[in-house]
């Protein structure tokens, strides 16, 4: 059988893709590297907001409060054809030590995100932390959620192959095979796969291109160093974030701490003074850390790009091939909105959001320098 598309990557972008795809009656094959969700879908935290949203561009927040919005039906669905759980939890995130809470207020106000400068919830927290709510410092955002993103993605591989997609896993593509401006299979070791479509989703794999397929601009991996540790359920109830750093508690007593940004290249080694320096400001925030060591500590390539915009577009080389990568920190945040935008763009319907900050020729003119 030829599919109507054929996914390269079967991390969050390509199996989200895959899902929205099927749903409208395509048929679908995901070639996968490794193996499906073991990359930067699996290393995250599984946060479903940008960290301060008020910080990024407002390209990246319409696309994140769009996937937002949609992200417990779009879940709930996944887990119905899968028969698993996704632990998608809106448990809220308390932010401290922000600057200029009032613009963050604003901002949140303006995009219809609730927030509140003194939270109306008590937390117990280090004492070395300022008092809640009283220099001004503080936003509590209620709707924040999460999911556990390595049973997010386990759970979708199984809903694409539910409706019929296929999955093959150990298969890296080499090279595609063209004709004029029309890809007609792709070149891997384990063969050769036609296709009537191409999607490009391989994460931070993206920036490398292949035969014949020219690379996404500007996209490269940045490790991120993350920690988990394990403590009684309900010790902490909500995401803490304070400079940086973030605690995701899961509803079983786990906690992840993370992460690093760390231009390195396609190395995820760790380093013991990272996971050091990362418990000891962990601690900082929950006393409870403190006398507890980490029960894991890794580190994944995030598929980086300048500001965390991606690239959701038709590859300007080929008239059927597109590309849905350079989601950076928040591609499990972004899945159902950037699924939904590039399912446009290849069935050519109407686009669901102003498409044009995610073109190609937008993120080669995007410089890396900041936006983490």
């Amino acid at each position: 059988m030829t599919p109507d598309t054929l996914i390269l990557g079967a991390g969050i972008a390509g199996l989200s893709v895959a899902w929205r795809l099927l749903r409208s009656g395509q048929r679908v094959v995901v070639l996968e590297r490794g193996e499906a969700g073991r990359e930067s879908s699996w290393a995250g935290g599984g946060i479903l907001s940008p960290l301060l949203p008020w910080d990024y561009p407002e390209s990246l927040t319409t696309l994140a409060l769009r996937s937002m919005t949609a992200y417990a039906p779009w879940v709930g669905d996944i887990e119905a054809a899968a028969g698993r759980h996704a632990e998608y939890w809106r448990c809220g995130m308390l932010a401290l030590d922000v600057a200029g809470v009032d613009q963050a207020l604003a901002w949140c106000t303006a995009h219809g995100m609730a927030a509140e400068g003194t939270p109306s919830r008590s937390f117990t927290l280090s004492p070395a932390l300022p008092p809640q709510g009283g220099g001004g410092q503080t936003v509590w955002l209620p709707d924040v959620a999460q999911v556990r993103n390595p049973r997010l993605t386990a759970a979708l591989r199984v809903a694409v192959e539910a409706r019929g997609g296929r999955v093959v896993e150990h298969c890296a593509a080499t090279g595609v095979r063209a004709r004029g401006r029309r890809v007609t299979a792709v070149e891997t070791g384990a063969g050769t796969f036609p296709a009537d479509s191409v999607v490009m989703a391989t994460g931070a794999w993206s920036g490398l291109g292949l035969a014949g397929l020219a690379r996404a601009p500007n996209v490269r991996p940045i490790r991120g160093q993350m920690l988990l540790f394990k403590l009684e359920p309900g010790v902490l109830d909500t995401i803490l974030y304070r400079d940086g750093l973030y605690l995701i508690p899961r509803r079983d007593g786990h906690v992840l701490v993370g992460s690093t940004l760390e231009d390195v290249g396609f190395d995820k080694a760790t380093d013991a003074a990272t996971r050091a320096r990362m418990h000891a400001a962990a601690a900082e925030l929950l006393p409870a850390l403190t006398s507890v060591q980490p029960v894991q500590h890794w580190a994944g390539l995030r598929p980086g790009a300048p500001d965390n915009i991606p690239i959701i577009d038709r590859h300007p080389d080929f008239d059927n091939v597109f590309v849905n990568a350079g989601h950076f920190r928040y591609g499990v945040t972004l899945a159902p909105a950037s699924a939904e935008l590039l399912a446009a763009l290849i069935d050519g319907t109407a686009p669901p959001l102003d498409p044009t900050p995610y073109r190609w020729q937008a993120a080669l003119e995007r410089r890396w320098g900041g936006g983490s």
